[in-house]
């Protein structure tokens, strides 16, 4: 029986060249097993980073005065309603009543039985404006209804007035209407109305009813005030006061006040923040036996340096009126699990009793020089802004030496597969040179074997 070499029975396996390069790819795929935990550990440092900028935008939303603080108003009416403006306004109680609205100049025409069809004639309208100039809107055969009359007044915007065709409601004959208004409100606004001139008309145009107009009057802590518009500006120190409706002889209270469980829920969200980090850092550091720190950050460096300078912020103390602070003065402590715990009872407890300490706490106050002392919040940010400044900080320094590896690591990986390539090339060109070979002497054997007469010769035994 004849020995066979492969695919020419040669008795080799068919994919002899796979198996010896498979062999050779070992350290191939121990660096990438390598680079795997590598890039691990690179995603946990991404997953921090996103949680200590997380920290840094929410603190620096908060870091001064003017962030931290919020204000609301207290009042139990429906008759005006009152935007803040938090940076000009200062709390305070207020009496206030709307004896007046104020309104603009309006009239209304007679009435036509079609908005549409009524032919009102050839003419035109003059009206007057308040600085006492005149304007005229001349109307042709194709406008002279009420529609095309409504129409050419409103498309003129040099006249300040506008027209709006209404049905009265009345149910006559002759319901629709022009309703004409002064775009402004107040008395310097007060208008003498358009005259209509028309010819050959069906019916006569006139207008029927006038309204003229006036400020809105307001009393502040009794004291009558006007003004031309319904909307009024800082009259109130920091609000916009819009006026819904008039309510002569009912006075009400208008109280601006801290709005503390707003301040409270800011202070909330940063103290959750820090402990987001803190988690993360604990959860790192959380060690047994089945623990592959080659895949976490578990005793690097990077969770120690980073917990070190949290904590260092939370118990540094900061410059008051009152002396020298920390946050664990107002309800802000460390539990045995090693994150903080918000005591909100005693925070808003501290903060109704004195803001003034709160803030200054948390978003630093003035020496006598007016120069500024950090509090809390421009610490942490300091630090926030330190452990994720590039390319030096804590954070980006930590990724880059993590990416640097990966980066190394694949530049090995594609020298070697270049050398395993070239190596691949060789083996299957001396294989078929083998292959090659043996085909040709089996060839040669065959034909032996044509000229004895006998049997075919083993080309394998003819070379033993």
């Amino acid at each position: 029986m004849g020995i066979s070499f492969g695919s020419i029975n040669t008795g080799l396996p068919k994919d002899i060249v796979k198996q010896i390069m498979d062999a050779e790819k070992f350290p191939i795929r121990q660096m990438e097993t390598r680079k795997g935990k590598i890039d691990e550990k690179n995603k946990l440092v991404v997953e921090l980073t996103k949680l200590v900028e997380e920290l840094r935008t929410t603190v620096s939303n908060n870091k001064d005065a003017r962030d931290l603080r919020e204000l609301k108003v207290i009042t139990n009416n429906d008759i005006i309603d009152i935007t803040l403006d938090k940076n000009k306004a200062r709390p305070g109680i207020y009496q206030f009543e709307v004896g007046k609205l104020s309104q603009k100049s309006s009239a209304m025409t007679s009435g036509v039985e079609d908005k549409d069809d009524t032919y009102l004639g050839v003419g035109f309208v003059r009206y007057n404006l308040p600085n006492g100039e005149s304007r005229e809107v001349y109307v042709d055969a194709d406008h002279s209804s009420l529609t095309g009359i409504a129409n050419l007044i409103n498309s003129n915007d040099r006249l300040g007035v506008g027209a709006t065709v209404v049905n009265d409601g009345s149910g006559t004959d002759a319901p629709w209407r022009i309703i004409l208004s002064l775009k402004d409100t107040g008395d310097e606004n007060l208008a003498e109305f358009p005259y209509f001139y028309f010819i050959d008309g069906e019916e006569d145009i006139y207008l029927e009813f006038e309204r003229g107009a006036h400020d809105s009057q307001v009393k502040l802590d009794g004291f009558e005030i006007e003004s031309q518009e319904n909307q009024i500006n800082d009259l109130i120190p920091g609000t916009t006061i819009d006026l819904k409706k008039a309510s002569p002889g009912e006075e009400f209270s208008i109280k601006i006040a801290e709005d503390r469980e707003a301040i409270v829920a800011k202070i909330e969200d940063v103290i959750g923040k820090i402990n987001a980090v803190l988690t993360f850092i604990k959860q790192q550091n959380t060690l047994d036996e089945k623990t592959d720190t080659s895949r976490t950050l578990g005793g690097d460096n990077l969770l120690q340096s980073l917990e070190m300078r949290l904590r260092g912020v939370i118990f540094r103390p900061v410059r008051t009126d009152l002396g020298n602070r920390r946050i664990s003065d107002v309800g802000i402590s460390f539990q045995r699990d090693g994150l903080l715990k918000f005591d909100k009872k005693q925070f808003d407890a501290f903060l109704a009793k004195n803001y003034g300490t709160i803030s200054q706490i948390f978003t630093g106050s003035y020496d006598e020089n007016r120069v500024k002392q950090p509090g809390f919040m421009n610490i942490l940010h300091r630090m926030a802004n330190e452990s994720l400044r590039m390319p030096n900080g804590l954070l980006p320094l930590r990724k880059k030496t993590f990416q640097g590896r990966i980066d190394q690591i694949d530049r090995r990986i594609q020298d070697k597969q270049r050398l395993l390539d070239q190596k691949e090339k060789n083996l299957k060109d001396k294989f078929a040179r083998l292959e090659s070979t043996i085909s040709r002497i089996r060839n040669q054997g065959a034909g032996l074997a044509g000229l004895g007469g006998g049997a075919a010769l083993d080309p394998v035994k003819q070379l033993g």
